[in-house]
């Protein structure tokens, strides 16, 4: 049964006739909801609507997905996993209760990981809204989730990054460049991803091969992957490529991933199959990215608010134990996010529910050139992101991605992120960098920067043979 759902904290009263209502209105402001036509009309609105949402139950929660259970496949795997014996201990919680809780200075990671089984995606997104800023980074700081693949993500202590060396026309030359300049600058620890041009398996397989011939090469602890579409890869591992990693873009909404070419059966069938033909020694080998407002892109979004479709993508994702997930925050244009402002709360957003649904959760901290934003407020995002314990950040040449033609985090970043706050890389790549000669101490040497040291022109440069002596 729904519970009335009225405030009369502004003074007047304010009714909402469903939960999925008061979801969309108790989200911070965000010009995808209001393009959707759901978002509260007023900040008096907006704080009647968080009333409401902190005085229900969890329970209430669980028992009102957005999307009915038997409408949308996202939303039974989401309900299907919860832990009931967990759940029964906390059902009774309002989303109020859920706040306090995660953000007790007495909570610590065990309290959470105890919870965590018992929450569904609606939960989560629920909590996400009554928190300020240092709330979820407070909370989120909390949180350590670890992933292997050929290497270990998200130890304490540690930021890592994927080296993104797109090129918009997939020159080969050139993604070998960039992939030696990012290197040099300690980065590349996430993946050596690429975004390619042409999607398909030809195409595919060839940047996979020549990404596992330069990390074979060189004896580098990470993993290769190409963003093409889960299907493509599929083929040309078939056909021979080497990977890693497989990727897929992900929505919250059955109607949204059939947006994608994807349904649950796909990419179940892609789990058991990179389990035995993925190159990785793993065991977590899939590569999930999404981004607020991607549903309301395709028209897939059932009225439901951005915020909570990102934390079902989080809740779908669970399900295949993923490497790596990050949400791409700022991408998709000011229709969806429209400042600065918007795409650093997103951001935060995001992470802390990744890091709660218990997933390996990064971030693509970026902006396009049409949105208000520039480039210190994606530097003040990787800054808090990194205070709240993000796993990784997407980083690019110069922070400019010609291919995709957006702007983000730069390989130089790196080190800076690493010095505020005196973490380092994955521990089996910073070894290499050391062996290497590129980092020492957890501090980059006079080396980094200089992509030479793999072109062979250093009279120390170093390849296979060294990295294990």
């Amino acid at each position: 049964m729904t519970p009335k759902l009225e405030s009369t904290i502004t003074g007047s009263c304010q009714s909402f006739e469903s939960i999925r209502e008061v979801l969309a209105k108790a989200n911070e402001e965000k010009s995808g909801d209001e393009l959707a036509g759901i978002a509260a009309d007023s900040a008096a609105e907006r704080v009647a609507a968080k009333d409401v949402l902190s005085q229900l139950s969890l329970a209430t929660l669980r028992e009102n997905p957005v999307i009915p259970y038997e409408d949308d496949e996202v939303t039974r795997v989401i309900q299907d996993v919860v832990d009931e014996t967990v759940y029964k201990e906390i059902c009774d919680w309002t989303v109020a209760d859920l706040r306090e809780f995660l953000v007790d200075e007495r909570t610590n990671e065990e309290d959470i990981d105890r919870i965590r089984p018992g929450l569904t995606s609606e939960m989560i997104a629920a909590v996400t809204k009554l928190m300020s800023n240092i709330d979820l980074i407070q909370a989120t700081a909390k949180m350590t989730i670890t992933a292997r693949c050929n290497n270990t993500i998200g130890t304490e202590g540690t930021l890592s990054f994927r080296l993104q060396p797109n090129d918009p026309t997939d020159d080969v030359d050139n993604i070998r460049y960039s992939i030696c300049e990012g290197l040099s600058y300690g980065v590349g620890d996430a993946v050596i991803g690429i975004n390619p041009v042409e999607d398909n398996h030809e195409q595919t397989k060839r940047l996979l091969e020549v990404t596992k011939e330069f990390i074979e090469e060189w004896n580098i602890p990470t993993q290769n992957c190409v963003l093409s579409h889960l299907t493509t890869q599929i083929e040309a591992v078939r056909n021979g490529a080497p990977a890693d990693l497989l990727f897929q873009s992900l929505a919250g909404t059955e109607a949204g991933n059939e947006s994608f070419g994807i349904d649950i059966d796909l990419l179940d069938d892609a789990y058991e199959f990179g389990k035995e033909h993925c190159t990785a020694s793993g065991p977590n080998f899939m590569y999930f990215e999404t981004g607020q407002g991607s549903e309301l892109s395709s028209d897939s979004h059932a009225d439901v608010d951005q915020v909570t479709l990102e934390a079902r993508c989080y809740g779908l994702a669970k399900r295949y134990d993923p490497f790596i997930v990050n949400t791409v925050v700022g991408f998709i244009g000011p229709e969806y996010l429209y400042d600065g402002k918007q795409v650093i709360r997103a951001g935060l957003e995001d992470v802390f529910m990744g890091q709660l649904t218990g997933i390996s959760m990064g971030i693509d901290a970026c902006y396009t050139n049409h949105i208000q934003a520039d480039q210190n407020d994606i530097e003040s995002l990787a800054v808090l992101l990194t205070a709240a314990g993000s796993n990784y950040f997407i980083s690019v040449p110069m922070g400019d991605d010609t291919m995709l033609n957006y702007q983000s985090n730069s390989y130089h970043d790196a080190a800076a992120l690493w010095d505020i706050f005196d973490v380092r890389p994955a521990p089996e790549f910073e070894s290499w960098l050391e062996d290497m000669g590129i980092a020492r101490d957890g501090h980059l040497t006079s080396k980094a920067g200089d992509p030479t040291v793999f072109l062979g022109e250093h009279e120390d440069g170093r390849k296979q043979e060294s990295t294990n002596s």
